[in-house]
């Protein structure tokens, strides 16, 4: 029987940013196990749609993990692709990961980043909690990575603090900035990332080989645990009548 990996991206408008999911694609598929089908899905904006992907997989097997390509927890990963899933595995986001957090300090290294520096560790944002919880970690495992200057966090949207204001704060301080891009692709927030005109910015982690070590680290403890559970608002209510009202916009978009 063949075990399936649904590597699900969130999509992008953007050429440039398909283009590098597609490299990591590829990088997943020269790695996978004996045995294991890597499959392209989307969560939003463009398809192969994850539930278009998971239907197709259910017809010819039961053996299926569907991993995030996303850097940290939010709306998708703890709602969007659980309910997608309907009772199949989905892994955490990716992040946070001591690979990854080697990966964006040798970007801030290679981007010309001195002990006296500041790192601004720019990420898209997201209103779920858990994702501020991810990248302040994120910030930790940098300085563990080896990043010599002080690393704090700031987003593009959803939290605060706003990236430009990070490297306003930081120049207000006399110090040099440098904007870590925590995003996986070029596309519209590493577009606000760069808009925020730190003095050095690195370019999005892009299809680094090591990613795959991560992607799969992710798929084989989800394949042992098992299903996941959507998350629960505040209240303890399921998100049922907001995942309904998500899907219908979904559809709209797919037809528009």
């Amino acid at each position: 029987m063949t075990a399936v990996l649904i590597a699900c991206a969130h999509g992008t408008r953007f050429e440039e940013g398909r283009v590098v999911v597609r490299a990591l694609l590829d990088v997943l598929r020269e790695t996978a196990p004996a045995g294991v089908e890597v499959l392209e899905a989307y969560v939003d904006v463009h398809g192969p749609y994850v539930t278009d992907v998971v239907a197709a997989a259910r017809e010819r097997t039961d053996d299926i993990v569907i991993v995030p390509l996303l850097l940290s927890t939010g709306y998708h990963t703890e709602v969007d692709l659980v309910e997608a899933a309907d009772g199949l595995p989905v892994a955490p986001a990716l992040g946070p990961h001591p690979v990854l957090a080697e990966i964006l300090a040798d970007r801030v290294r290679e981007a010309g980043a001195g002990a006296s520096d500041t790192v601004v560790l720019a990420a898209a944002g997201s209103t779920r909690p858990g994702a501020v919880v991810d990248v302040e970690r994120m910030a930790e495992l940098m300085t563990e990575a080896g990043v010599a200057g002080p690393v704090v966090t700031a987003y593009a949207a959803a939290s605060d603090p706003r990236i430009p204001d990070a490297v306003h704060a930081a120049r207000s301080a006399g110090r040099r900035t440098v904007v870590a891009s925590y995003v996986l692709a070029p596309g519209h927030f590493s577009r606000v990332i760069e808009k925020a005109e730190a003095d050095l910015t690195t370019a999005p982690i892009g299809a680094d080989p090591r990613l795959a070590t991560v992607v799969w680290e992710r798929w084989r403890e989800a394949r042992r645990t098992g299903p996941s559970v959507p998350a629960a608002e505040p209240d303890g209510r399921r998100t049922g009548l907001l995942a309904a009202l998500r899907a219908l916009v979904s559809g709209a978009r797919r037809r528009a």
